[in-house]
This record gives C-alpha cells, structure tokens and sequence, in this order.
C-alpha cells in the first residue's frame, strides 16, 4: 500500500443485494474480530453517524438495537431487553454499556454465562431486589434468570414450543411473551402476549393464568378468566400488588388487584390521543408502564411517540414528547422527540428511564420533565444540505471523487445526488428528496428512483446508476442531468446504443479510457459502455447465476454490486451473492481473486483463505491496492494484487459506526472511494460520510 493519508468517508449501506438474479445474499453472523492494527483514525466528513448497532461503550459511544424494555435496580443501574441483539445490557448510573448476557447476531436458547448464554429476541427485563434479572425470552417463549454473575437458567417454557400450558417449569407454555414485572415477594408476573392472558410464575416454578382465557380476546373487565386483553405487552406491579397493564391491542391501561379482579382505569378501545381523566384519556397502543414509590404511572405511549404520566385519580397527561410527532430530540417536556418508544422503568428518585426502541436508544427524564439520551446515538435520516454535520442523508450508497477532490454520492433513499466539497460543504446538485421517477433535467427538475452508483470522468461528467430506473444517467458539472442508456421502466439485458440497451437493477459503476464499466446487478452480468455510447456484455451470461471463472458469458456471478479498474484495464467485481471479489482481465477472462463462493463469513487470509460477507464496494488506487466495503462485516478491507486479505477499519461482528483511532467501527459500509489528491478513502455508512486518515 502506498504511504500516504487516507481519510476514509464511509456512507451507509442502502442496498446490499436487493436485486438479485435468482438468487440471494445469504448474510452468516461473523464471531471472529479482527486485530485491528492499522494505525489511522476515522472521523466524520458529512452526516451524523448515529444509528443502530452492538457497541459497548460510555454514553453515545454505545449501540443497541430496536431495545424494548428496561427495568433498574436499587442501585439505579438499567437493564435492557436488547431485542434486535439477542442480548441483555447493562448501563451503570454514569452511562456505561455493558453486555451482561448473550451475543450479538447470534440467536438461540443456550444456559451459561456471559456470552455462552443465547436468546431468541427479548424483548423485557424485571430485576429483583438482589439483582436477580428475569427476561421475557420472546422468540424461544420461555422465561429466563439471569444472575448477577451473569449465569442464565431457563424457569419456564420450552424453546420454540409454544402454547397455553399451566405447569411447572419445562411443562408450562407461552406464546410470545413481552411483558415482565417482579414483586417483593418474588413472584413473576408475564403479560403472554399472543395469548392475551396474565400469566404468573411462583417462587416454585409453577406457572399459572392470573386473568384471561388463551385464545379470547377482547376488552371485557371481570375477575380471573373472566377477563379479556389484546395482545398486553407492558407490565409494572406496585408495593401493594396491584398489577398495571399496557394492554397494547386494547389502547387501555388496565388494573389487577391481588384478587385477579381486573378493571380499566385509563383509556378506550378507540385508539387516539388526549389527556383527560380516566376512560376520557386515549391512547395509541401503549407498550411500556412503570409504576413509582408514591404510585404514580408512567405509559410509554408507542404509537403517539409520547410518554404519559397517570397520576392518583387517574388523571391522565403527558409528560415528554408531542402526539404523532416522531423524532430524536432532547429537550424539556413536549419539545423532546421519541420514536416508537415502547419500554419504561422508574428509579427511587423519580427519573423515568426509556427504551426508545426506534431510535435505538436509552432515553432518561428527569423528575421536571427534561429528556436526555443516556445511551447509543440515533440515527438522523434526512436530505439537509450543510457544512459537515449539518447536513444529512437517507440510506446513501455509491460516491466517486473527481480529481479536484470534490465527492459526488449516491443519495439512495432521498433519490438525489449529493455533491460534498472540499472543506465538507454539501450540496444537492440534482433531483430533489422525496420526488421520485425519470426525469432529464436541471437540478431539481431532475428525478431518479433508488440511484446506487456513481462514477466520474475525466471531464468532470457525473455518470449514474439510476438502479430504480434500469438507466444510466449523465450530469455535468452545471448539473443538467440526461439518460444515456437503457429504457426507464424496462427491465432486460440487450446490448445496444442508448435506450436499445437494457438493464435489470444496475448498481455499481467504473469510469476507464475503454469506457464505463456497469455492475448490471439483476442481470447477474459485468458490462460496458464504450465512449461512443454502445452497450455490450464483457462477461456473465443475463439471468444465469452462479460462480463459475471463465472467459466472458462462460463467467457467472451472483448479484455483482461494485466494479473498480486499475491502470493495466483489469477490472474487479465484488460479487455480494457470492461474498467474493473477482477478477476480469483485458481479454475477458474471470477468476475468483479472493473469498470462497457460498461461504459468507469472515477471515483474513490469501486467496480462498479469505471469507467476506456480502462485500458491496470497490475502490481501488494507483498502486493496485483494492479496498473493499465489507458490507455484512461491517468493515474494510484490502485485497493486495496477490489476493491477500487484510482488515483496516472496523471488526467483524462489532455493528455500529464510532469514528475514533482505527480500527474503530462502522455499521454496513456500502460503497467506498479512493481519492487520488490526497490518497484519502471515502466510505458509506447509512446516514453518514465519514473520513479515515491512515
């Protein structure tokens, strides 16, 4: 590799292989994490890379994914149902993320300690008054314990068995629950789910139905079986045993005393939004509840993206958030913003903890109604055009680099083109965020559909795979943007001049003195598109996937998203179906440089010692150094002219983008840049363009 700096922008991965030709990007969980001794940094060029992830950390610097409850302990220490992870966190008072049980990516319904411990989508945490944490093990239907070293038994259910059953331990059956609450005297209480029952589970073992019947469900007050819920799925028990009740289904907050007698105390089954008292409340399929000391009831109320306190007389109002207005901001009150949030807990000084599940992230309000994030970082999509991280992006995807250093990307999910100079201004120097379709134009007079790739010439000409379109569009420096091949809304693969050609999903372009080079992804084909504009297939046969080397249709590949080419006209391929990277050399011929077809995964090394996983962006530089987005990774690496393997940023496994000294971390890089000024690398993340300086 040459020595020279290398800032490396990483923008997120929009499409990985959406498009396939018959066949599918099959992503395995890698386990192995890479040394990561490259000596560099990575820092933020344009966007705000939040989003969901697997990190540990301190504050920001942690990631989850989709959390759905959270429960604290005496200590103030948090607990959270890391659905998305298949984990259970950890977050001490100072913000600390730990993984306390399970491993991420991974699923399963193994005992053990730590890590050897495997779930199936949790989704809610209790914990006890020792520290003891019980987990509503959704996915395996199960209820687990976890102790405070961390060693997980399984009480009650049987993994993937599911029912109705009352029983004891392995006998008892539930169905998809995500709800759980401990009292003082160590009873489990589970809001079964898709059974729409209560159920609870004795000191013993022993599970029984407190209220409802499996299999009935409605809105009906009553005592014990009598009753009836709608998919509950929140739960909190207060010092004198009354249970509370998100009764998601039902829009209701519900009551059960000790008794089992069951009645309605807040809400209506007509879902909407109001403060009021009692049934004159509404809500929006609450998921979350939290009782505290002095029996005040806080509701996480989901689909109105608020949080709602119900206080003695059953007042209802809302504390933090604004009906139906979604979003990521701290403040005070009715100017914070949630997503979705649907898990609550409640500390002994009155701070109401929130598990603000589409932001993955752990939110914290204060006792005068002030929210802050306590952990993780969310994402913010958008289509602001600014300096550095001002601006904002949706899910961008390819990007290029002109010899002035100036960076055009792919702006999938806005269907724009953005253009980011120098010193990290971005513009939108085509098509406008949220208008989709085919239009040749100026500016904003243009439109794209899911444009993925990018690639520039010599003369300052933009080209682009307007993968929504099946076409490969041109746009000058003036930004007048024209279709110079293929036939918007038509799908095929014939060769051609202008709109005789025709493409299925083209995602990944490489400007060369023989032309442009296209990664026609549906088509499962490499082709070019010579100067004078004429289309043809330089190897892959249309429709036929596979992976086999050979000279031109004799080649297959599988859901090629990436072409790069060097100085000697040697074109490479990342072949994200195939989760290797290929080689076609002047005269047509194909060979697998590295990785091992069908077998995803991750593995530095030489030539098929090598794994990758689904591997969607190629750059490459003067000296012939190939760097590869790794996409399912969630790292890049570099591919020597040998076919040897090595990471540089980020690790396998470890999901989530935190710029900092290399390797640091990256969530789904997708398409990647070398610019040749200042020998920098330029990446795509999925809101972000980061820049990493070896």
């Amino acid at each position: 590799m040459a020595e020279s700096k290398r800032p490396l922008a990483i923008l997120g991965a929009a499409l990985i292989a959406s498009i396939g030709c018959g066949g599918g990007v099959v992503a395995s969980s890698a386990t192995e994490v890479s040394s990561g001794v490259t000596a560099g940094t990575l820092s933020l060029f344009a966007g705000v890379p939040g989003g969901p992830g697997n990190l540990d950390g301190t504050g920001s610097a942690a990631r989850f994914s989709s959390p759905y409850k959270v429960a604290v302990d005496g200590s103030e220490n948090l607990y959270v149902a890391d659905t998305g992870n298949n984990t259970i966190r950890k977050i001490t008072p100072a913000g600390v993320v730990t993984t306390l049980a399970g491993t991420p990516g991974q699923y399963g319904s193994n005992d053990g300690t730590g890590s050897a411990a495997l779930f199936s989508g949790p989704s809610a945490v209790a914990v006890d008054a020792s520290g003891n944490v019980y987990v509503a093990d959704t996915g395996n239907n199960t209820i687990r314990l976890i102790t405070p070293a961390g060693v997980v038994t399984t009480l009650a259910g049987s993994a993937e068995e599911y029912g109705s059953s009352d029983g004891t331990g392995s006998s008892a059956r539930f169905a998809g629950p995500s709800g759980i609450a401990v009292d003082s005297s160590g009873n489990i209480y589970v809001a079964d789910t898709l059974n729409s029952t209560i159920r609870v589970l004795s000191q013993g073992g022993v599970v029984t139905t407190l209220a409802g019947s499996a299999g009935q469900s409605g809105a009906g007050d009553g005592t014990g079986p009598a009753a009836q819920f709608n998919a509950p799925s929140g739960l909190a028990v207060d010092s004198a045993g009354n249970l509370y009740v998100a009764d998601t289904g039902n829009n209701e907050i519900r009551m059960i005393t000790p008794s089992a007698v069951v009645s309605t105390p807040a809400g209506t089954v007509l879902e909407g939004f109001a403060d009021g008292q009692g049934n004159a409340a509404q809500f929006s399929g609450p998921s979350g509840v939290a009782v505290d000391g002095s029996g005040n009831l806080y509701v996480a109320d989901t689909g109105n993206d608020t949080i709602r306190q119900i206080a003695s007389g059953w007042g209802v109002t809302t504390m933090a958030g604004t009906a139906s207005q979604g979003g990521s901001s701290d403040g005070q009150g009715a100017s914070a913003r949630f997503q979705g949030p649907s898990g609550l807990g409640v500390d002994g000084a009155g701070n109401v903890y929130v598990a603000d599940t589409g932001n993955s992230t752990v939110r914290k309000i204060t006792a005068d109604d002030v929210v802050s994030t306590l952990a993780g970082l969310a994402a913010v999509y958008g289509s602001s055009d600014g300096p550095g991280s001002a601006a904002d992006f949706n899910l961008p995807t390819g990007i290029a680099v002109d010899t002035s250093g100036t960076v055009y990307v792919a702006d999938t999910g806005n269907n724009i083109i953005r253009r980011i100079d120098a010193t990290g201004v971005v513009t939108t120097p085509a098509g406008t965020a949220g208008q989709y379709g085919s239009v040749d134009g100026t500016g904003p007079a243009a439109q794209f559909i899911g444009p993925t790739g990018v690639a520039v010439n010599g003369s300052g000409g933009v080209y682009i795979a307007d993968t929504g379109n099946n076409t490969i569009r041109m746009m000058t420096p003036a930004g007048v943007v024209t279709t110079v091949a293929g036939e918007p809304g038509q799908y095929g693969s014939a060769d051609g001049t202008g709109s005789a050609a025709l493409f299925n999903g083209p995602s990944g372009l490489a400007a060369a003195a023989a032309g442009l080079y296209i990664a026609d992804t549906g088509n499962c084909t490499i082709r070019l598109m010579r100067p004078a504009g004429a289309v043809t297939t330089i190897a892959g046969t249309p429709g036929e996937y596979g992976s086999a080397d050979g000279t031109g249709s004799a080649a297959q590949f599988n859901a090629p998203t990436a072409v790069a080419v060097d100085g000697s006209g040697n074109v490479y391929v990342a072949d994200t179906g195939n989760s290797t990277i290929r080689k076609i050399t002047p005269t047509g011929n194909v060979t697998t440089l590295a990785g091992t077809a069908g077998q995803s995964g991750y593995a530095d090394g030489a030539g098929t010692a090598a794994l990758f996983n689904a591997p969607s962006g190629l750059a490459i530089d003067a000296d012939g150094d190939l760097f590869v987005a790794d996409t399912g990774n969630h790292t890049v690496r570099l591919v020597t002219s040998a076919g040897v393997v090595t990471t540089l940023v980020g690790a396998a496994g470890r999901d989530g983008t935190v710029p900092g000294p290399l390797p640091a971390s990256l969530d789904f890089p997708a398409g990647i840049a070398f610019d040749p000024a200042s020998g920098d690398l330029l990446v795509t993340v999925q809101v972000a363009v980061l820049e990493v300086s070896f």
